[in-house]
C-alpha cells in the first residue's frame, strides 16, 4: 500500500456559493471554507464538478481560486481542478493555480461533448505538457463524466512517463478493483490512490489500498474518522463508523447529487443560500426533507456550525 504520499486523508470538494439570484456569494464561500477546515478536512478541492465548475465563467473561476486560496492561507492544501479539452487552456489554468498557491491540480482526460476525445497518445501528451509547465503534482480524475475509458495499464504508463502524475481519483464502477490493480501495476509511482463519488464505496476502496477520499463537503467530520481508523490499522472501528454514515452518503449520491451539501450547509447557517445555477434545479421538497431527516439523525457539523 502506498505510504509515503504527502497528501492523504479526506479532501472534500468545496461547493460554489451563490446567492438567491445566482451571483457568487463570496462571504458565504469564505464561511464554507472555514467550516470545511473546522470539520477536519485534510485538504480541499475547488472548481470541481461538485463545485458546479460547468456553470462558471473564466473570470469567476479566477476570482474563486484567488479568493479561496488566499482565505485558506496555508491552513490545508488546496487542489484546483483545471480540466479543459484544450491543452493550451488547461496549461494556462494550471499555471495560474500554481502561481496562486495551489498544492496540486486535478485534471480529467481531454473530452468535449458526447463524442470528442483524444486518443491515448494525445492524453499522454496533454498531461506531459501540463507537467512541463508546472512544478506541482497532478491528480488524474478517472470519472464517467468524461466518457474516456482509462485502462489500468494506461494509467500506470502515464505515471511512469509523466513524473508529476502521482495521484489518481478513481470514481468509476468497480473502483476498488481498479484501485487495487493500479497499485499493483504502478507500484511506487502511485503515490496517492484516491476514491471519489461522495465516498460511497469508501470501505471497499480503503481495503483495495486507497489512502485518500475526495468526498463532498457534506460530512467531512464524520468521514475522517473512517479513514483515520483504517490507516491506523483499526479496520473494525473504521467499518463501524462507515456503516453509521452510509445511509446519508447513499441518499446524497443517489437522490441529491451536488445539491445535498448546499441544502445541509444552508440549514446549518454555513451558507446563506442553497441556490444552484440553471439548468440545475433545487431539490424537490420531499427529497430535501428526506435528506435533512437523515442528516439530523447523524448531526454532522454542517448542521450546527453556523448557528
Amino acid at each position: 500500500m502506498p505510504s509515503s504520499a504527502r497528501y492523504r486523508g479526506v479532501f472534500p470538494v468545496a461547493p460554489t456559493a451563490f446567492d438567491d439570484s445566482g451571483e457568487l456569494d463570496i462571504a458565504s464561500q469564505k464561511r464554507c471554507i472555514d467550516f470545511m477546515i473546522d470539520a477536519g478536512s485534510q485538504g480541499i478541492c475547488i472548481l470541481a464538478n461538485f463545485s458546479e465548475q460547468f456553470v462558471l465563467s473564466d473570470d469567476e473561476r479566477e476570482q474563486l481560486a484567488r479568493t479561496i486560496i488566499e482565505h485558506v492561507a496555508g491552513r490545508v492544501p488546496v487542489i484546483v481542478t483545471t480540466t479543459h479539452f484544450s491543452s493550451r487552456l488547461t496549461i494556462e489554468r494550471s499555471r495560474r493555480a500554481q502561481a496562486l498557491g495551489a498544492a496540486m491540480v486535478m485534471v480529467m482526460p481531454p473530452y468535449h461533448g458526447a463524442t470528442l476525445r483524444a486518443d491515448e497518445k494525445g492524453i499522454v501528451e496533454h498531461f506531459a505538457a501540463i507537467a512541463d509547465a508546472g512544478r506541482i503534482p497532478i491528480m488524474v480524475q478517472d470519472a464517467p463524466l468524461s466518457g474516456v475509458s482509462l485502462s489500468v495499464a494506461f494509467l500506470a504508463r502515464l505515471a511512469r512517463d509523466v513524473p508529476l502524475v502521482r495521484y489518481f481519483k478513481v470514481e468509476v464502477a468497480g473502483a476498488a478493483g481498479k484501485l487495487r490493480s493500479l497499485i499493483e501495476a504502478g507500484g511506487q509511482t502511485i503515490a496517492g490512490p484516491f476514491d471519489g463519488e461522495e465516498s460511497i464505496t469508501l470501505m471497499a476502496d480503503l481495503d483495495a489500498g486507497a489512502t485518500g477520499t475526495m468526498s463532498s463537503a457534506l460530512l467531512p467530520d464524520l468521514i475522517r474518522p473512517v479513514v483515520v481508523h483504517f490507516l491506523a490499522g483499526r479496520r473494525s472501528e473504521a467499518a463501524a463508523a462507515y456503516g453509521r454514515i452510509l445511509p446519508l452518503i447513499n441518499y446524497e449520491n443517489r437522490q441529491c447529487g451536488l445539491r445535498a451539501t448546499k441544502t445541509v450547509m444552508k440549514e446549518g447557517g454555513v451558507i446563506a443560500s442553497d441556490a444552484v445555477r440553471h439548468p440545475l434545479e433545487a431539490l424537490h421538497p420531499a427529497t430535501r426533507a428526506g435528506l435533512l431527516e437523515l442528516a439530523h439523525e447523524l448531526k454532522p457539523l454542517a448542521l450546527t456550525w453556523g448557528k
